[in-house]
C-alpha cells in the first residue's frame, strides 16, 4: 500500500527520535568508558605502577649469623666456622643423574646424600639451588671448581656452619643445632620466615634450643629482579640482618673438662656452684656424646650405639636425672626438726639398730646400732634410726616445706633442656596422684631420702650452697648476653636460725673430718680448704625380710643396674665457703667409697682453679692422685688464646 505524505513524516520523526536516543546512549557509554579509563590510567596510575613493580621485584631473606657461646673466661664452646658445600640447580644441570654421577667420580660423596639431594630437587622449583654435599674439604672444592664446565648446574660455595670445638664436654648443657623440621615448625605459633629457608639450622636441645631467639638474630633481605617464571635476573640492593647475640656462660672450660673426665667410665653427674653468686661452674653428665655428629647428620650406626648404651649418654643426668637423695636428705630433716623446735643441738635419740612403728621394723644401716646420738652425731654417722625418730616427730608437711626451701622439689629456671622439678611429697600429693592416704611408713622412708622423695644433682648442689651461706642461692648458667651482665644468683636470707645452720654444718664437717665420719677417707687435709660433706646411698630395689634374715646381698654381687646409687654433697672451705658440689653415681654402690672421692677431687680442682697440691690429700692417696692428675692433664683441651675475650 502506498504511504501518504503524512505517514512518511510520522515515520521520519520516529526514526529521528530513535537515532537521537541511540546516539545519546552511545555517547553516555563512551563517557563512562572514558571516565573509567581516566580513573585507571591517571588517578590510579601510581597504584598500578607499584603493583607492576612488585610483580617484577622479589625480596629474598638473608640468613643471620648465629651468635656464639663462650665460657666464663671468653673461651668459645659453640662457634661458627667456614664450611664448603656443593649445590646444584636442576634446570641448569640437564640430566641430573649424569651430572651427579660425574660429581661422585670426582670427589667422595655419600650415596645417601645424593638420594636426599634428588628428593629435595623434586620438591623444589627447578631454578632453586639444592645442597648436594656439605663440609667438603678445600681440595675437593678446588677439584669441583676446576671442572665446573663439565658439571652443569653445579656450584661450589662457602658458608658458616656450627662447630663445637670441645666435643663432648658441653654436649648436654650447650646442646646442638640441626635443620628445621616439620615438628619444629608445628611447635611455633607464628614461625619466623627465616625458618622456611631450606636447611636453615636452629637449636635442638640445651642452651642452643632454649636461647634460640637470642642466638638466631634477625634475617636480612635482598631485593632481586625476577623474570616471569621467578628466576633471579639481577640483585638490586641488600639490607644486612642483625647477628644473633653472643652468650657468655658461667661454666669454666677447664673445670668442666676435668669433671667430665673424672666421671669417665661411670653413669654419673656432677654440679659445682659458686656459693657467692649462684654461678654454675661445672655441670657434667657422663657418659657424653659428640654434638658435632648431629650438626653434620649423625649416621644410623652412631645413633643406635648411643640409644643402646645402658649408661644413657644422651640424657643430661645433672638436671634431668631424678634420684632418691638417700642420706643426703638428712640435712633437710635435721633443719626441719631444729627449726620446728622438735630438737635442739643437745637432743639425743637412742639407736639400737632398728626402729619399730606400726608393727614394722625399719633397720639402720649399722645392724648393731649407734647408741645415743645428738643431731651432729646423727649426721656424722648417718644414723638411720636417729632420723626415723626425728622424721616421725616432725611430720612430712614440715619436712617437705623445708625441702622446697632448700631447693628440692623446685624447678630452677635455667635455659637447659627438661630441667626436672623433683619431688618433696606431701599428704595431699599422695591423695591427688595415687588416691591413697599418707602412712607413717611413708614419713619414715622420706626421713632418710627414700620412698617418694626425688632430687636432681642440680637440686642437691643448690641445697649444699644454701646451707653453706644461709641465703637463697639461685643457680644461673648464663653470665652475660651481648656483654650485658645477668642478675646474680645470691638471694636474700633463708630465714633459718643461725644456730640450726651451724649444727647441721658441724655435722657435715664431722662426716669428712672425724675419724669415725662416713667420708673420712675422702677428706681434704689442707687446713684452708677442708670440706664439709654428706654421704648418701639410695636403694633401687626392695630388700625382703627373707633376704635380710639370710644376709643382704652385697652390691658387688648384684647386676650393675640393681646396685645402689652413690651420692655425695659438700661445700668448701668450711670456714669461708666458696663452692658447693653434688655428685651422683648411678649404681655406684656406696656414697662414701665411690661418690665422696670424686666430689673431693672436684672440690679441690674448683678451689685451686687447676691441679691442687698433692699435700692437700691424705698421704695414702697421693700416689694414685698424682697418676690421675697426669692422665687427666693429657685430656685437657688445647685452648686458642687468640680466640678468648670475644664474648
Amino acid at each position: 500500500m502506498k504511504q501518504t505524505p503524512k505517514d512518511s513524516q510520522t515515520s521520519s520523526r520516529r526514526i529521528s527520535r530513535r537515532a537521537l536516543l541511540l546516539g545519546t546512549v552511545q555517547l553516555g557509554f563512551m563517557g563512562v568508558l572514558a571516565g573509567r579509563m581516566h580513573y585507571l590510567q591517571v588517578d590510579q596510575a601510581d597504584q598500578f605502577r607499584m603493583l607492576a613493580e612488585e610483580n617484577r621485584i622479589s625480596v629474598r631473606l638473608i640468613p643471620p649469623t648465629r651468635g656464639e657461646i663462650f665460657d666464663r673466661n671468653g673461651i668459645p664452646v659453640a662457634k661458627n666456622e667456614p664450611a664448603y658445600r656443593i649445590t646444584m640447580v636442576r634446570e641448569d644441570a640437564g640430566d641430573v643423574d649424569v651430572v651427579l654421577d660425574k660429581l661422585a667420580e670426582l670427589i667422595p660423596i655419600d650415596p645417601t646424600d645424593i638420594e636426599r639431594a634428588k628428593t629435595e630437587m623434586k620438591r623444589s622449583a627447578p631454578f632453586l639451588p639444592v645442597t648436594v654435599a656439605e663440609r667438603v674439604s678445600w681440595e675437593d672444592i678446588s677439584k669441583v671448581a676446576v671442572n665446573t664446565p663439565s658439571l652443569p648446574g653445579i656450584t661450589p660455595e662457602v658458608g658458616l656452619s656450627r662447630a663445637y670445638p670441645l666435643d663432648q664436654d658441653f654436649a648436654h648443657t650447650v646442646g646442638y643445632v640441626g635443620p628445621v623440621s616439620d615438628y619444629d615448625l608445628s611447635k611455633i605459633e607464628d614461625p619466623d620466615p627465616v625458618l622456611m629457608i631450606p636447611r636453615f639450622q636452629i637449636g635442638k636441645i640445651g642452651l642452643e634450643n632454649k636461647m634460640e631467639d637470642a642466638l638466631r638474630g634477625s634475617a636480612g633481605s635482598r631485593r632481586v629482579e625476577v623474570n616471569a617464571v621467578g628466576r633471579v635476573m639481577r640483585e638490586l640492593d641488600r639490607q644486612p640482618g642483625t647477628p644473633g647475640a653472643n652468650v657468655q656462660l658461667t661454666l669454666d672450660v677447664m673445670l668442666q673438662n676435668y669433671v667430665q673426665n673424672r666421671l669417665a667410665g661411670e653413669s654419673a653427674a656432677a654440679v659445682v656452684i659458686d656459693t657467692e653468686n649462684g654461678d654454675i661452674l661445672a655441670c657434667a653428665s657422663a657418659p657424653s656424646f659428640d654434638p658435632n655428629l648431629f650438626v653434620r647428620g649423625i649416621s644410623s650406626s652412631d645413633y643406635n650405639a648411643l640409644m643402646k648404651n645402658d649408661h644413657r649418654p644422651l640424657a643430661d643426668k645433672s638436671v634431668q636425672g631424678l634420684y632418691p637423695p638417700g642420706s643426703t636428705f638428712k640435712i633437710v630433716v635435721a633443719l626441719a626438726g631444729l627449726e620446728a623446735g622438735i630438737i635442739d643441738a643437745s637432743t639425743n635419740f637412742y639407736c639400737p639398730g632398728y626402729y619399730e612403728v606400726a608393727n614394722r621394723r625399719f633397720h639402720c644401716w649399722k645392724y648393731s646400732g649407734h647408741g645415743m646420738l645428738d643431731v651432729v652425731g646423727g649426721l656424722q654417722h648417718s644414723c638411720d634410726v636417729f632420723f626415723y625418730e626425728l622424721g616421725s616427730r616432725v611430720g612430712i608437711e614440715r619436712i617437705s616445706a623445708m625441702a622446697e626451701r632448700m631447693g628440692i622439689g623446685v624447678k630452677h629456671d635455667l635455659p637447659l633442656s627438661a630441667v626436672a622439678t623433683g619431688l618433696a611429697p606431701t599428704k595431699e600429693w599422695k591423695r591427688a596422684n595415687q588416691n591413697k592416704d599418707w602412712l607413717i611408713g611413708d614419713t619414715i622412708n622420706a626421713s632418710i631420702g627414700q620412698g617418694y622423695v626425688l632430687a636432681s644433682p642440680l637440686q642437691l648442689a643448690v641445697m649444699a650452697a644454701r646451707l653453706s651461706t644461709g641465703r637463697v642461692v639461685t643457680p644461673r648458667v648464663v653470665r652475660a648476653v651481648d656483654g650485658e651482665d645477668q642478675p646474680s644468683g645470691l638471694g636474700e636470707s633463708l630465714g633459718i636460725a643461725e644456730s640450726s645452720l651451724r649444727a647441721v654444718r658441724q655435722g657435715m664437717f664431722e662426716v669428712s673430718n672425724n675419724r669415725r665420719g662416713t667420708a673420712y677417707g675422702a677428706r681434704i687435709i689442707a687446713e684452708d680448704m677442708r670440706l664439709a660433706g654428706k654421704t648418701g646411698t639410695s636403694q633401687v630395689r626392695n630388700i625382703t625380710a627373707a633376704e635380710r634374715a639370710a644376709g643382704v646381698t652385697k652390691n658387688q654381687d648384684l647386676p650393675w643396674n640393681r646396685r645402689d646409687h652413690a651420692l655425695f654433697v659438700d661445700f668448701a672451705p668450711f670456714e669461708d665457703p666458696k663452692v658447693a658440689v653434688a655428685v651422683v653415681v648411678e649404681h655406684g654402690s656406696g656414697g662414701s667409697s665411690v661418690a665422696a672421692p670424686i666430689a673431693r677431687d672436684i672440690t679441690l680442682q674448683a678451689l685451686c682453679k687447676g691441679d691442687p697440691p698433692l699435700d692437700a690429700y691424705p698421704a695414702k692417696d697421693r700416689d694414685w692422685v698424682a697418676q690421675q692428675q697426669e692422665r687427666l692433664r693429657a685430656l685437657r683441651p688445647q685452648i686458642d688464646l687468640d680466640a678468648k675475650g670475644r664474648a
